[in-house]
């Protein structure tokens, strides 16, 4: 390999992480959150659960079926995450 690498970008970023653990009705949940200049006011949050990732602001929350295909989470278990993420925007 010669190390002859195109970067389309390399950079370092202070990032705010917090981590929250909660349970509701339909499950618990492990995340961490993570908030950054780089996602224009969305936060990567991270399922530790399940090792799944999503890129998320209000518009994602209220797009039907988002986080049911993003975390694999049946309807109930995706609207119990989507009521407290929504506490953060």
């Amino acid at each position: 390999m010669s190390g002859d690498f195109m970067f389309l970008y390399d950079e370092t970023e202070n990032t705010k992480t917090r981590y929250v653990s909660f349970a509701g009705e339909e499950g618990r949940y492990d995340l961490a959150i993570i908030t950054t200049d780089r996602f224009y006011g969305k936060a990567l949050v991270l399922d530790l659960q399940s090792n799944r990732f999503a890129i998320i602001g209000t518009d994602d929350l209220d797009e039907p079926g988002y986080l049911e295909h993003v975390y694999r989470l049946p309807e109930p278990a995706a609207d119990e995450l989507r009521q407290f993420l929504h506490t953060l925007f």
